[in-house]
């Protein structure tokens, strides 16, 4: 009798391969890798994103208030008038020449001069250059020009070395339609300072503008603004 042929071996399995024991096939564990959504690009992109929208209504409130602001200033101009605010009693005005009982050289063209621009300036009423064609026709006269001792020279008490120049007027006013007077004889003055370190006269000839714009300006109120 034959011997019995031995049996073959088995082929042995590697492990780790796609068999489990019992001889199942195995199947492979997929691990899917998750990224997460908040990366640093990511977290850089939002954060831009709002702050972008946070400054496109801050630029829209802004917007919004700027036009409310044109809105309420607009109403609040359409009463506005150039001046004080004050509605004269008459539209024209002529301003009479100057005329001065004191001893002011070249005083009468250089105030009238003042006076008139004075009214330009303020533009409440407009002036014409006759009497006839005026609604109001104004009259001022210089009645006093005096000068008091400011500071004395610190070398000669008896000199001084600034005067207190004060120039006094009369201003009337006319109402041209029934030849009656808005007010008549209104003190008016203007006083300013010279320094007298180049001499009285020089010092003088270059306070007149000066005193005669100040006289000008009080001329503009007592007419307008004063009654």
């Amino acid at each position: 009798m034959a011997p019995a042929r031995p049996s073959p071996p088995r082929p042995r399995r590697r492990s780790g391969s796609g068999f489990s024991k019992t001889g199942r096939a195995r199947l492979p564990i997929i691990v899917n890798e998750v990224k997460n959504p908040v990366t640093p690009d990511g977290m850089l992109a939002s954060s831009g994103f709002f702050a972008a929208l946070r400054m496109t209504r801050l630029v829209n409130l802004l917007s919004v208030l700027c036009l409310l602001a044109s809105a309420l200033g607009l109403a609040g101009c359409t009463g506005y008038q150039l001046g004080t605010g004050s509605a004269p009693k008459f539209a024209t005005l002529f301003v009479a020449p100057v005329k001065t009982e004191a001893l002011i050289p070249q005083a009468r063209a250089e105030l009238t001069t003042r006076v008139r621009e004075a009214f330009i300036r303020d533009g409440r009423v407009r002036l014409v250059n006759s009497a006839e064609a005026a609604d109001a026709v104004l009259e001022i006269t210089v009645a006093g020009y005096k000068r008091d001792v400011a500071v004395t020279r610190a070398d000669d008490t008896g000199l001084a070395r600034r005067f207190d120049v004060t120039l006094q007027a009369r201003a009337t006013l006319l109402n041209n339609r029934d030849r009656s007077h808005f007010f008549t004889d209104r003190v008016i003055e203007s006083k300013r300072g010279a320094m007298t370190d180049d001499g009285l006269v020089p010092a003088e000839s270059q306070l007149l503008p000066v005193l005669g714009e100040s006289l000008a300006t009080e001329a503009v109120s007592a007419v307008l603004d004063t009654w």
